[in-house]
């Protein structure tokens, strides 16, 4: 090589310039350049970092690890981190094992190119047989060249075969003292229980949507590209909780931004790039659903459709959306990537939808979205499944269904034709209940004061054929101050939950058409049911333990107790 310029120069030709070793390096994806290179900068594994530094300190050390969870999670980086800090000696050549290794030392450096000779690498995706097993035990026998330990990390476990796991068994649960093993896999109900219990297990969680955007907007400062919250929000909602994922799709997303002039990253470049729906117009085509506007739903779902919107994402934003509805009825909602404004509408959902509507309505959904993923004609499956939502709207409640049945049954003139009921008591509305004049309709019909209960034990009878549990927290829980229908003011035996008042209010709008306010109050209160009830057999009691009779014989016998016999429901005295 060195004569080539020579070589050149008898040749008549100039010789090419020859670039500086070093000045051009090849582009890395942000996945690989972003790879944690230490544990601190493992992002939603706290525990497992801590249980590891632990162990360290302590020196109980594990002779096997098993490292799962869902891709880009972080296993395989977890691997090697271990791997370094078992073998990191420090910048000065003395440290020792240590959760926090230097990154410098000889070790350390070479771990992170995967040059080092003591950790070895092996992918069981292509090394499946008993013959790669037998390799690793006869080269267990040897010790390390140069590291503390020799270090075997075996990616996709699972995928070996079942002569190879039964080949590493006895290797595996009696190595060397010189020998770690770090088993990464995804799918760990496909490695042998007797693997299983030979490993100290770490299972990754998938990360956070927040993590992840607070992870992708320092890798936005670092490579100096200007990103909208909202779109980063986007990416980490699309990687669901693989960090890997979501930073091949913000790499795929940099470019795109760039071919748009500004190189600004932005959520409506992100839905296009990916397919996704706009949050806003799902919300939209939501309430459409709701309202029973099938002219400005089809029309919304056109629109989705030209600009590149999958039926089937339609489909998953809606489910998404009915979800969070349904959270926010039970007070649960917990998506901080939420708009204010999205927030409100989901609160005025919420209070419109009884629970029994909410979950019809997550079952069409979801019977739509298995259509939409089969079907051979998407687009007109996500049609059809929407269209079918908006006529199950038009079916009455099963409760009040059934009270339809039972009063047409007191009939005085029985049906003898074969002719069905008439269905004047349906009539075509969405599933938010909207403000009707005609006397046909049952959601909307006025209440009658004979429909209304006069007292709290009517309203604990009425809640009662809606729901037992609420029942019990009527009678257990509530002392009424205050009873005049629709209002009850209650204070509180124990504590009684929003939610569970949420529930006891829409059982009763469900049996009286009424809505109901039922709040603390202040004052005298009347005991709970439950508390009268034990407060008369108390009572009874005391008025036996009176009787002359009774007193002589707990004279004679003061050991005796009094009990309640099981035919009589009656006190009786039973000598001890």
């Amino acid at each position: 090589m060195s004569d080539s310029s020579d070589i050149f120069a008898a040749s008549g030709v100039e010789a090419p310039e020859q670039p500086a070793p070093g000045s051009e390096q090849p582009y890395r994806v942000l996945a690989r350049k972003y790879r944690p290179a230490s544990f601190d900068q493992l992002i939603g594994q706290d525990a497992m970092v801590q249980t590891l530094g632990n162990a360290i300190k302590r020196d109980r050390l594990a002779h096997a690890f098993l490292m799962t969870g869902v891709r880009g999670v972080g296993k395989t980086t977890t691997a090697r981190l271990i791997a370094k800090a078992l073998n990191c000696i420090g910048e000065d050549g003395q440290g020792g094992p240590t959760i926090d290794p230097c990154g410098k030392c000889e070790p350390c450096t070479s771990i992170a190119v995967g040059s080092f000779i003591d950790v070895i690498e092996m992918d069981a995706a292509s090394h499946t047989g008993v013959d790669d097993v037998r390799e690793i035990i006869e080269a267990v026998r040897y010790s390390s060249v140069s590291a503390r330990y020799k270090i075997y990390i075996i990616d996709e476990v699972h995928m070996l075969s079942k002569n190879a796991f039964n080949a590493l068994l006895k290797t595996l649960e009696e190595p060397p003292a010189h020998v770690k093993f770090i088993f990464a896999t995804t799918e760990v109900n496909k490695v042998p229980i007797t693997v299983l219990s030979r490993c100290q297990r770490f299972d990754l969680k998938r990360i956070t949507p927040e993590l992840l955007a607070e992870n992708f907007r320092m890798i936005c400062d670092n490579e100096d590209v200007e990103a909208d919250d909202d779109a980063l929000n986007l990416i980490a909602q699309a990687a669901e909780g693989s960090a890997r994922d979501g930073q091949s799709i913000l790499d795929q997303a940099i470019s795109h931004a760039d071919l748009e002039g500004d190189g600004r990253v932005t959520a409506t470049q992100i839905r296009e790039m990916l397919g996704l729906s706009d949050r806003g117009a799902i919300r939209r085509l939501f309430g459409q659903l709701l309202a029973g506007d099938q002219d400005a739903l089809l029309a919304s779902v056109e629109e989705q459709h030209k600009i590149g919107v999958e039926p089937l994402s339609i489909m998953n934003g809606l489910l998404t959306l009915s979800h969070q509805v349904t959270l926010f009825k039970v007070g649960r909602a917990t998506d901080p990537t939420l708009s204010e404004e999205a927030k409100v509408q989901f609160e005025k959902w919420s209070e419109q939808l009884s629970y029994p509507v909410l979950h019809r309505l997550w079952q069409l959904l979801l019977k739509g979205f298995e259509e939409v993923q089969q079907a051979h004609l998407p687009r007109e499956a996500c049609d059809m499944a929407l269209l079918r939502i908006l006529c199950a709207a038009d079916m009455p409640d099963p409760g009040k269904l059934a009270e339809l049945l039972k009063s047409d049954t007191g009939s005085s003139q029985p049906r003898t034709d074969n002719r069905p009921a008439p269905a004047a008591a349906v009539e075509p509305v969405g599933l938010v209940e909207q403000p009707k004049t005609s006397p046909h309709s049952i959601d909307r019909a006025e209440p009658s004061p004979s429909n209304m209960p006069d007292s709290f034990e009517a309203v604990v009878t009425l809640v009662g054929q809606v729901s037992p549990i609420l029942e019990s927290i009527l009678i257990a829980d509530m002392r009424v101050v205050k009873f005049e229908a629709p209002v009850i003011e209650y204070q509180s035996a124990r504590a009684i939950s929003d939610a569970d008042i949420r529930k006891i209010t829409d059982a009763l709008k469900q049996k009286t058409a009424v809505s109901w306010d039922i709040r603390e109050g202040e004052g005298e209160a009347i005991p709970s049911i439950a508390e009268q009830g034990q407060q008369a057999y108390e009572a009874r009691q005391q008025a036996i333990l009176d009787t002359p009779l009774v007193k002589a014989a707990l004279e004679a016998f003061p050991d005796a107790e009094l009990l309640e016999d099981e035919q009589s429901s009656e006190p009786q005295t039973r000598s001890a």
